[in-house]
């Protein structure tokens, strides 16, 4: 898969809410009221991204739970990031 260019990364962005991107990842903090939550929520993505073989780095803090996305095995920025973002704001 493809690395994005910038202008294609910027223009993905725009249409997704909430996520931006931090060099060569992109992230959103989602805020799940409370620690069950955010493992209830957590426990959510693992059905697309076992789907997809598409997997984000994921960090709970009590509420708040921070997904971080990039396809690892190309060093940057793909398509497959943006679909699993919107995959994941379906659920949230």
């Amino acid at each position: 898969m493809a690395l994005l260019s910038d202008e294609e990364i910027d223009a993905k962005l725009a249409g997704l809410d909430g996520w931006e991107r931090r060099g060569g990842v992109i992230a959103k903090a989602f805020d799940r009221g409370d620690f069950v939550g955010s493992v209830r929520f957590v426990d959510s993505l693992v059905a697309p991204a076992e789907e997809m073989g598409h997997h984000p780095d994921l960090e709970i803090s009590w509420s708040t739970v921070t997904v971080t996305i990039s396809t690892h095995s190309e060093g940057g920025l793909t398509a497959a990031d943006f679909e699993l973002a919107t995959e994941i704001d379906a659920l949230a």
